[in-house]
């Protein structure tokens, strides 16, 4: 069966199309299509490539999200990219959903009252569920209604979160109305746990395993007996560590004294705390680190700061992650980050050396996926790994087929 797959920004679009047999294979297969798309007000940029090795990339007209989606999907079935007869070759359609609220547990098939939970959420994740809805009713416009398309929420993996954990020291009236940790990454997360017992050839449940998700985005998850027990995501996406160009935690006393006596309205704290913090706004640079290391480079003050505030950041919160799960045997990284900076490893594993835990310098540098990077004699084994969310998502699908 063929399962489409679409993991949606808030002006881009990721797409994959994978072949399932009867069995799930172990590692994430080659796709027979690959689609990405990014866009402005009014073009797209779309660059297409399957797995006989066609390639197309081309500008289109586009002002809105079923726009650029119609416009992608028609390279299945048409030209040089086509991998399809027809719209009728996909069984299948699995969507990646940011927040889940408190009643998704699992991966389920999407009906009317699931779209319209994913709109009522979306005052949980107001930047992330109303672009999932957009994918999942654009879907319905190109390939019709009578195509199962499925949600994958990223909050699932860490439904297995203790109480203590899921509920925040405020008034335990917030918990009833849904306000709680909830995690997310947890796509990323669920497959990196499966693939670290690929790589390293042993059953996960025994070790104590703390994954970095290190992207624009980031979250870290302490996982024991293979499922998530803590992770620095909460309420929403924006709580946890430094990230790109959102802030992590802070004081909330600070939105307070801004209010007060700045007269900030929330919309201009939505703005800061997700567009104009993080990296970005320490740096006032970018959000992008390689940029940030060239910056370092030529001598910017700032840049250095915000690189030192980082992985300051992660160290303190991977040492809380380890006293949760009462050590650790093995930190992964993963994400576009975590899988190719070797400079940001180095240094948040540099502060974790009083444990043993090494690094291969030569390993590391070369930043090989799926792979382990720590020396034999390290107490603590390091590994990167290449997350897999679409081909996590299509494994799901394949399951409620």
């Amino acid at each position: 069966m063929k399962i489409l797959v679409l993991n949606a920004g808030s002006s881009s679009q990721k797409s994959r199309l994978y072949e399932i047999d009867d069995t799930l294979p172990v590692a994430a297969p080659q796709p027979l299509w690959e689609a990405d798309a990014d866009w402005t007000k009014d073009t797209a940029e779309l660059a297409i490539s399957t797995g006989t090795g066609h390639k197309l990339k081309q500008e289109v007209a586009a002002d809105s999200r079923p726009a650029v989606i119609e416009q992608m999907l028609k390279t299945l079935w048409s030209g040089a990219t086509k991998v399809i007869e027809g719209p009728h070759d996909i069984a299948m359609v699995g969507h990646r959903v940011v927040h889940g609220g408190p009643d998704y547990r699992e991966s389920v098939r999407i009906t009317q009252k699931v779209k319209d939970d994913i709109k009522r959420y979306a005052l949980f994740a107001p930047l992330h569920n109303p672009v999932n809805l957009e994918g999942i009713e654009a879907v319905e416009q190109v390939l019709g209604t009578r195509t199962p398309q499925v949600a994958a929420f990223d909050t699932t993996f860490h439904k297995t979160l203790p109480l203590e954990t899921v509920v925040y020291p405020g008034p335990y009236e917030w918990y009833e109305q849904g306000i709680r940790r909830y995690g997310f990454h947890g796509t990323s997360h669920q497959y990196c746990v499966e693939r670290i017992g690929q790589i390293l050839g042993e059953d996960v449940r025994p070790l104590r395993i703390i994954n970095c998700h290190l992207g624009n985005g980031c979250s870290l998850a302490a996982i024991r007996n293979g499922e998530s027990i803590d992770t620095t995501m909460g309420f929403t996406p924006l709580e946890g560590v430094m990230m790109g160009s959102r802030s992590g935690t802070i004081d909330p006393s600070i939105l307070i004294y801004l209010q007060r006596e700045k007269g900030y309205s929330p919309e201009q704290f939505d703005q800061i705390l997700n567009k104009q913090s993080g990296l970005k706004g320490i740096s006032g640079v970018s959000n992008d680190l390689r940029q940030l290391h060239t910056a370092v480079a030529a001598g910017n003050t700032r840049a250095k700061l915000a690189l030192d505030i980082y992985t300051y950041r992660l160290r303190y919160f991977i040492g809380a992650m380890i006293a949760v799960l009462g050590g650790v045997d093995v930190l992964s990284f993963t994400g576009g980050v975590g899988e190719h900076d070797d400079l940001i490893r180095a240094e948040v594993c540099r502060g974790f050396a009083f444990l043993n835990l090494k690094l291969d310098a030569e390993q590391n540098k070369q930043s090989p996926a799926d792979t382990v990077i720590s020396p034999k004699d390290s107490a603590v084994r390091v590994l990167i790994v290449r997350t897999e969310e679409d081909w996590e998502i299509a494994k799901e699908c394949w399951k409620l087929r």
